[in-house]
């Protein structure tokens, strides 16, 4: 799915979700390549022209995220909470829930990874499999996690990814050395998300949903 139409649902979902009209709702959803700004964002991290990016077919989007400069594209897999806060202070103790999800999910595929203190995310040694970046608004949580499952790991060519050039990017494929689907990750991702979160998720096609 296109980044931008992917943004319209996220907001109007988020519209629903602030006025008590839908329960919490996540997405899940590989995007077309596309570069996203976060409202913190250097667009030195940006490395090449948005002339020759809009050639080469990627998408350049400035969104109300935290962070820096992400990279999306095929092969990963996204996660859009839409979440109601009681408070707050819940904010971080988000971050950290979906970090401790992943971390869960990768360990049942027998990849061990970690939190990296000084920055949101989860890491392998000192390579990113998994970005964060959150917004919250009206106390409803809007972006979210991106989990670089197959994806192509030559995009911080085009970017430096979360404006940390002295790190390095993996993927569930390349650390496992064989290719690894969305479906797989997600079969991983999903039964730790529902015991990070104490929730149960109902499948819905985003083609389903109208408001």
């Amino acid at each position: 799915m296109r980044y931008a139409p992917a943004l319209e649902l996220q907001r109007r979902l988020h519209a629903a979700r602030v006025a008590d009209e839908i329960p919490d709702t996540w997405l899940l959803v590989e995007h077309e390549p596309v570069i996203t700004l976060g409202r913190n964002a250097d667009e030195g991290n940006v490395l090449l022209p948005r002339p020759l990016l809009e050639r080469r077919g990627v998408d350049v989007a400035e969104i109300e995220r935290g962070g820096d400069v992400t990279y999306h594209g095929p092969g990963q897999l996204v996660v859009y909470p839409i979440r109601k806060l009681a408070r707050f202070r819940e904010i971080v103790p988000l971050v950290r829930s979906l970090e401790e999800a992943v971390i869960q999910s990768l360990d049942t595929l027998g990849i061990s990874a970690q939190r990296w203190s000084e920055h949101a995310g989860v890491w392998v040694g000192d390579e990113q499999i998994c970005a964060v970046g959150l917004a919250v608004q009206k106390m409803v949580s809007l972006h979210g996690i991106a989990i670089n499952v197959s994806t192509d790991l030559s995009y911080p060519e085009l970017i430096n990814p979360c404006g940390l050039p002295d790190r390095g990017v993996t993927s569930i494929s390349r650390e496992l050395g064989r290719t690894v689907s969305l479906q797989e990750a997600k079969e991983a991702l999903l039964p730790a998300l529902e015991r990070t979160f104490e929730v149960r998720f109902l499948p819905s096609d985003a083609k389903s949903i109208t408001l």
